[in-house]
């Protein structure tokens, strides 16, 4: 692997195992995660990384109780506050583990004392937390729908299909499968008087405009669309804090990292305050509104390049449930595959190999992928056919 394609694009220089050649193409980082970050923001990090606001010391090294922290992690959690429009009833919480601990800590603390919950499987990661779910609470953990049975995970169970049981403690699901490239178009909501739904928006959360009061607990690793790995978002609605039992460790508990507000351990401080400059920088890009509208275009660029490629480049996803977060595509040819993706680093376009169950290709193009590095990738693509085709 080139090393520069695990760096974001800040250089333009690939270097190869047995040296290093120059190239004249930016580098574009299309990793599923850990993601690209906004140029801007590693600009005011490595600004700031020898000295905070004139401290003397950096951030890594300041104290989580401190004042200066302390309003780091306050400014960050009003900012994305204000970026989702978060109602007064939901508190957040910057926790550790990731998302894959979150489908244990979801269950322990909104599953004590239910017969059921659900969940719906729509791809790799909502099958895993099912899986998790299952092994961790004496609540039976009821299959909503399950998109591997019902489309070999090539379309999405619609929500008015889920069967859901009314006296459910949650229904849990994923919004965006990034191994699958499936995302359901309009954000899942249930009827009035239905389980609070449980959300993985891991990789898309602040893509795109959704209304969190539709929702009983979100929770996202930070890695795609916040910031660096080390840092979960949880948002929970109060009135669901009630249900955190009191014999589950308070590690665990909700209620617990609240009661102590956020500080029951030390938490990620440094990935705290990137994922607050990326807020920061979403902002200034007008917001979700204005964020959503740039992915809309970035993911039509690579759908039209694909589906206008005579069927050389193949996405065998519905079209209605095609993912705008992680595009994935394939030649039908592994070794054209490993061609493509190899040549690709070569022009400063890295990390596109596919997840090892799916194969192929996945272009992940978060927030903080401009519209550049997609365009550059679509000419990449039709030059890559024209030469192989």
């Amino acid at each position: 692997m080139h090393k520069a394609c695990c760096k974001p694009k800040i250089g333009r220089v690939i270097v190869q195992n047995q040296g290093c050649i120059m190239s004249l193409y930016p580098i574009y980082n299309f990793s599923a995660g850990p993601a690209v970050l906004p140029e801007a923001v590693l600009e005011t990090a490595r600004q700031e990384m020898l000295d905070y606001n004139g401290t003397g010391f950096p951030v890594m090294a300041m104290s989580h109780r401190s004042e200066m922290f302390l309003s780091i992690l306050h400014h960050a959690e009003q900012d994305l506050r204000q970026l989702l429009k978060v109602p007064d009833n939901y508190k957040i919480l910057f926790l550790q583990g990731g998302a894959t601990t979150q489908f244990n800590m979801a269950a322990m603390n909104l599953a004590h004392g239910f017969r059921t919950a659900d969940a719906v499987v729509t791809g790799n990661w909502s099958r895993i937390a099912y899986e998790q779910m299952s092994r961790l609470t004496d609540t039976e953990i009821r299959l909503a729908a399950h998109g591997g049975e019902q489309f070999d995970y090539l379309d999405l169970p619609p929500v008015e299909t889920w069967d859901v049981a009314p006296d459910s403690a949650f229904v849990h699901f994923a919004v965006n499968e990034t191994v699958n490239g499936l995302q359901y178009r309009e954000v899942p909501r249930l009827s009035e008087g239905m389980p609070p739904l449980v959300c993985d928006m891991s990789s898309e959360i602040l893509s795109r405009e959704f209304d969190v009061a539709d929702y009983g607990l979100i929770y996202a690793g930070a890695q795609k669309n916040i910031g660096p790995a080390g840092v979960t978002v949880v948002i929970v609605r109060e009135d669901l804090l009630e249900r955190c039992p009191n014999d589950i460790p308070d590690v665990f508990n909700y209620r617990s990292h609240l009661n102590r507000e956020g500080m029951y351990n030390t938490p990620s401080t440094y990935a705290i305050y990137m994922s607050g400059l990326v807020f920061r920088w979403l902002q200034a890009q007008g917001g979700v509104k204005k964020i959503e509208a740039v992915n809309r275009l970035k993911a039509q660029t690579l759908y039209e390049t694909i589906d206008g490629s005579g069927g050389f480049y193949i996405n065998r996803i519905r079209p209605n449930a095609r993912s705008k977060m992680n595009v994935v595509f394939q030649t039908g040819d592994e070794e054209l595959d490993r061609r493509f993706v190899l040549e690709a680093e070569l022009q400063g376009l890295c990390l596109l190999k596919g997840y090892k169950t799916v194969g192929g290709m996945r272009a992940s193009i978060y927030n903080a992928m401009p519209l550049e590095g997609v365009r550059a990738l679509a000419d990449f693509m039709r030059d890559f056919q024209r030469r192989y085709g």
